[in-house]
């Protein structure tokens, strides 16, 4: 259950992400697609969505869909949130949304959740809510093999609707759990949001209904109060019903139907406002500081009017800001690899702010003094394009990339999750957005794109930067404060920057090949089976090993994996920061011939991603890409490997950008809390220190690049998997070309022990610091393990159970906090070890006792075991969860990664089934007194320094 302030807002100001997902020029065929439509011509409807609108007004979506199986998402949407509480009722739609968690008309207080999570829905991942300005949406994920349980959710939603019975006992509960909530977003980011939103949305109720709401109001409101927002604003005329999944569209229609069309519309109901944030004419300012802080921000939003969103005009629209932010992005990013660079990070961004308006954004990420300085470099990018425009060589390499990643949709759309619907028909009805399929948007792509020209996009710039309704907004830690530039100063450099003349943008790209000369080929030498797995293993000439494993589970996607022992562990300490910032310099200076910025030129329209690392006992490369581009995916591989590109600006721009980042760091209370449990877990080993801005000065590119060099120069000792869409014929003779080709020395190296280990005894450490009445705690405890697959099946079973009877005890029946994580970490190498954390945050006056709390349910397992109901909830959640997770490469990928390493035997990955359904209370009673040894383990506290 959460509050969202604006979850635009925050992708908006913080992403470099186009607003569509695109998609190959080399696909489109105009003699197949036929003539664009005329634009006034309405966007199609996807023929397999059913729609309709009962008697009362409510609405439903129901979409066949058939991955994942066995499974549906079911969604009831409220077209109500924040926005409507009245000035007694801050805070008090999302309190609301609480309280359907805790008692309907057919689940009394918490049965609801102790039912759903008898049949394997989680909690949190396939149940929850969340309440944001405009709506707030209920989510459920039901299997749909049961039609019991099928049937129980559309029960559910209905009961959401219209059947909570806020009982006053689990009102007064709840208001605990709802400040929890509350308390643990409250921060740096909080305090100074407290202080832009008036600015932001000035004039607007928007600046005074944060869905979070008001402390007082959400202790002391009364139930009556409570109660009238959901019996003003949930009635079927503000609802819809979304369901997306592997069922019989005939029979959820009429369930829908019965559930919900005898429900009669609400007479006299109050009229469903929408409200506006006024324009204006001037440019405000706002500039917010906090002793917490650790970056500095400089943003510029653009308000503007809403978009209609219906017509095949209103679709090319957004194609042509995608186009433009993709273009623009692309030269920010170019500018912050520059040494010297005005920005670390810039971005460009249009979309939907609120409900009733749309915004767009440019953001800078900077140095402390740099505020004035990145604010003039992003709007100068800006205004550059709307005196020269773009240039054609940008325009072609952006419609490749947004045809690709179309053309990638297209593939995959018989197989792309349920999921991935849901928002389409929450927007649909939220916002009267049209619901093209994927087949019918490819369509249009394919006619619309190679029509769209320069001019039209480059017109943009003049449209977007306006100087009417725009706010200047300010980030910076209190330390920067007295460096600010002032409100008048930072307006007046959006007035100057419009009248310079800038020079034109000019596009260097190369057409010079990835491998200008193919390396010389390896051979397979051997080739044999893992049947029990469907996995074919290649050993190569060269001494590697290749994994294959095809897969039907996707169309259009191939991930892959390789590894080596080694990693830091074998270099020495003095040059260990060189190692751990080594990947970073490589990407940064790019590799081949090719810098950042020319490699992502070349690949555009292609469907490939690699990446490379170097861990603590392991380096690796993994990434992925489409079957289509397999050769260049293949190639990115043996360029990582061997031809790492030293740039020596790149990376001073590299090392600018992480001490920019490091340098406030120390500010933040939860860096503190993390620093001081990682210390004390380690016993304060030199590498279990957070590195500063200061330990930057000391890295040198050399180190990094022959430290780097030194990680991949043995191919021999690398295992590579492959899994997904896979020809094995047609990736045999790459594997030979490009990884059985890769320079080997046969040197046979482990990973070396650096004498890291946990300590003994018991160990408490408080943590005062942050000025917010708020607590984090962490148990931690640790100990030897026998790394064997069943005893990692068994610890993690455990922390599945604790967390489950720690959510229970701590926020349901005490209240004491939003949630409670529980994790298990088993460590096969170095040592055999383990580790069981408990996080939980509270009040600070309530942190002892929960603690006592906590083990308490500890001795509880210990001293009885666990109950049948219990098991039941441990169990089916995994066993729901696994038969998903194997429909996808993915988790493929992991295990067979996993278990080869681990040296278990492939075949144990099926049978997982059949030891989950063998957990047994004496297992767990075994497994809780053999880990949870209460003479091993470490507390640490954070509590507020005052």
């Amino acid at each position: 259950m959460n509050s969202y302030a604006s979850v635009r807002l925050c992708a908006l100001a913080l992403l470099a992400l186009p607003a569509f997902s695109t998609a190959p020029l080399a696909a489109q065929d105009s003699a197949h697609v036929g003539p664009p439509p005329k634009l006034a011509t309405p966007l199609p409807v996807d023929p397999a969505v059913t729609t309709g609108v009962l008697p009362n007004g409510l609405h439903y979506y129901i979409r066949v869909n058939h991955k994942p199986e066995k499974r549906a998402e079911l969604r009831l949407v409220v077209n109500a949130g924040s926005v409507l509480e009245d000035s007694t009722q801050r805070g008090l739609a999302h309190m609301v949304e609480h309280m359907a968690f805790s008692g309907t008309t057919h689940f009394k207080k918490q049965e609801l959740v102790d039912y759903l999570e008898s049949t394997g829905v989680r909690f949190g991942a396939d149940l929850n809510a969340s309440t944001s300005f405009d709506e707030t949406v209920y989510e459920l994920t039901v299997p749909t093999d049961s039609t019991k349980l099928f049937d129980k959710g559309f029960q559910i939603l209905a009961d959401w609707s219209r059947g909570l019975t806020f009982d006053s006992t689990e009102l007064a509960r709840e208001r605990n759990v709802v400040i929890e909530e509350w308390r643990l977003g409250r921060g740096a980011s909080a305090r100074m949001r407290d202080k832009q939103f008036p600015v932001i949305f000035s004039g607007s109720r928007y600046a005074q209904r944060l869905p979070i709401g008001d402390k007082h109001i959400l202790e002391t409101a009364p139930r009556s109060t409570v109660k009238r927002f959901y019996d003003d604003w949930y009635r079927p005329d503000l609802m819809a019903i979304v369901a997306v999944g592997d069922f019989d569209k005939v029979k959820v229609e009429r369930m829908i139907k019965a559930q919900f069309a005898s429900w009669p519309a609400k007479k006299g109901a109050k009229p469903r406002a929408t409200f506006p944030v006024p324009d204006h004419d001037s440019t405000l300012v706002t500039i917010a500081t906090d002793s917490e802080a650790t970056r500095s921000t400089v943003a510029v939003y653009y308000l503007q009017p809403l978009s209609p969103q219906k017509s095949v005009g209103d679709f090319r629209t957004e194609m042509l800001g995608s186009l433009y932010n993709d273009m623009l992005n692309a030269r920010l990013q170019e500018i912050a690899q520059r040494p010297g660079a005005p920005f670390i990070g810039a971005f460009s961004n249009q979309g939907r702010l609120i409900r009733s308006k749309e915004v767009y954004v440019l953001t800078a990420l900077v140095p402390d003094s740099g505020v004035e300085i990145g604010l003039r470099a992003a709007v100068t990018e800006g205004e550059r394009v709307a005196q020269h425009g773009f240039t054609a060589t940008e325009l072609e390499r952006a419609k490749k990339e947004m045809l690709r990643g179309m053309e990638s949709a297209y593939a995959e759309r018989d197989k792309t999750p349920s999921a991935s619907f849901v928002a389409e028909y929450e927007s649909a009805f939220l916002e009267k957005t049209a619901t093209p399929s994927i087949a019918q948007q490819y369509k249009l792509y394919q006619q619309l794109l190679p029509g769209i020209g320069l001019a039209e996009v480059n017109a943009l710039a003049h449209k977007w930067l306006s100087n009417r309704s725009r706010v200047i907004v300010v980030n910076a830690p209190q330390k920067a404060a007295a460096g600010l530039p002032s409100e008048q100063a930072l307006r007046a450099v959006l007035d100057s920057v419009a009248k310079v003349n800038v020079a034109a943008y000019t596009d260097s790209v190369s057409s010079a090949p990835l491998i200008p000369t193919a390396p010389t080929p390896g051979k397979v030498v051997s080739s044999s089976q893992i049947a029990s797995v469907g996995v074919t293993e290649w050993k190569l000439s060269n001494g590697a090993r290749v994994l294959v494993k095809p897969t039907d589970f996707k169309d259009d996607e191939l991930l892959f994996r390789a590894y080596a022992p080694g990693g830091t562990s074998v270099v020495s300490d003095s040059n260990y920061l060189d190692a751990t910032i080594a990947t970073g310099a490589v990407d940064a200076g790019g590799i081949g011939t090719f810098n950042a910025t020319s490699l992502q030129k070349v690949l555009a329209g292609k469907s490939v991603q690699v990446g490379e690392y170097i861990g603590a006992i392991q380096q690796g490369v993994s990434g992925g890409g489409s079957p289509k581009d397999l050769e260049t995916l293949m190639q990115l591989i043996y360029l990582t490997f061997t031809a790492p590109r030293a740039d020596s600006a790149a990376f001073e721009a590299y090392r600018n950008k992480i001490e920019v980042l490091l340098a406030n760091r120390a500010a933040s209370p939860s860096a503190a809390f993390s620093d001081t449990l990682d210390l004390t877990l380690a016993q304060h080993h030199p590498r279990a220190k957070a590195p500063t801005a200061q330990d930057m000065e000391y890295v040198r590119l050399h180190r990094a690049i022959a430290i780097y060099k030194q990680r991949f120069s043995d191919a021999s000792n690398f295992t590579f998997v492959f899994v997904g869409t896979i020809d094995t014929t047609k990736l045999k003779p790459l594997v030979e070309q490009y990884i059985a080709s890769l320079p080997s020395t046969h040197a046979g190296e482990k990973w070396k022990d650096i004498g890291m280990s946990y300590p003994t005894g018991v160990i408490t450490r408080e943590v005062k610091r942050g000025i917010e009445p708020k607590a984090q705690t962490a148990i931690v405890f640790t100990g030897p393990f026998e790394f064997t697959w069943e005893n990692v099946q068994q610890i993690s079973a455990l922390a599945d159970l604790l967390e489950i009877k720690l959510r229970e005890r701590l926020r349901q029946d005490l209240g004491g906090t939003y949630g409670v994580g529980v994790s298990a970490s088993p460590s096969h190498f170095p040592k055999e070890s383990y580790s069981l954390r408990i996080d939980f945050g509270s009040a600070p006056e309530r942190a002892a006792e929960l603690q006592k709390a906590v083990f308490a349910e500890i001795d509880s397992v210990k001293a009885n075991g666990v109950s049948e109901k219990d098991l039941q909830k441990i169990r089916e959640a995994d066993l729901r969860s696994r038969e998903t997770s194997l429909r996808q490469n993915r988790t493929w990928l992991s295990l067979l990664a996993s278990y080869d390493v681990n040296s278990w035997d492939p075949a144990l990955i099926l049978k997982y089934d059949a030891e989950v359904r063998a957990l047994s209370s004496a297992g767990l009673q075994s497994a809780a007194k053999k880990y949870f040894d209460t003479s091993r383990y470490v507390v640490v506290q954070l509590l507020p320094a005052h």
